[in-house]
């Protein structure tokens, strides 16, 4: 994983480019008038101070080689519409985890994550060719893992009081994964529609 790199992912949908400053009065508008929409992550979100810092922080992953933020093109809306990031990144163990996906409100349900998730998967198992992909969410955020189930993902369990939120509230963390050895199967049979 070369964090220098600049990675765009792109189909017929979607454009996944690497989330930058400039991106910031983008998505501004979706912090102001969505302030909830982060309301299972412990990232800072609602306003545009805390997007800011959000940006910034993602940022600052990638410099530390943590992290890689994708800022999310919508094609159709012709307009940047949210945020996706690898992370949690062990090139060692050929291990990394898709997370930090937030979408304006106005395409959930549309798709387009859908549509992300397949880019990012393929270039996680052909490109970097790791053996496995992680994804996590609080445990009560049951549109996530919907999401998450949708795309073949297996659960795997359950870490109790895993994450301190910023209301002091200490989140349920579920774990899925897909394998590398698994892809392919997935591949056809999730995202045939849209190879």
């Amino acid at each position: 994983m070369n964090f220098e790199n600049h990675i765009t992912l792109e189909n017929s949908r979607v454009r996944l480019e690497p989330l930058n400053e400039s991106h910031f009065m983008e998505l501004l508008p979706i912090a102001e008038n969505q302030p909830n929409l982060l309301q299972f992550s412990p990232s800072p979100f609602g306003n545009a101070e805390k997007l800011k810092e959000n940006i910034q922080q993602a940022i600052q992953g990638r410099i530390e080689k943590q992290r890689y933020p994708f800022a999310i093109f919508d094609k159709q809306k012709n307009r940047f519409i949210g945020s996706t990031s690898f992370g949690g990144i062990s090139v060692k163990d050929k291990r990394i985890e898709i997370g930090w996906t937030w979408l304006d409100k106005e395409v959930q349900g549309s798709g387009i994550n859908f549509y992300c998730k397949h880019l990012l998967l393929k270039y996680a198992f052909e490109n970097l060719e790791f053996e496995r992909v992680e994804l996590k969410t609080d445990s009560r955020n049951l549109q996530s893992r919907k999401a998450i189930e949708k795309i073949g993902a297996k659960f795997e369990g359950e870490f109790r009081s895993h994450t301190l939120m910023p209301d002091g509230f200490r989140r349920n963390t579920v774990y899925y994964s897909i394998l590398k050895s698994e892809w392919k199967e997935i591949e056809d049979s999730v995202f045939g529609e849209i190879r």
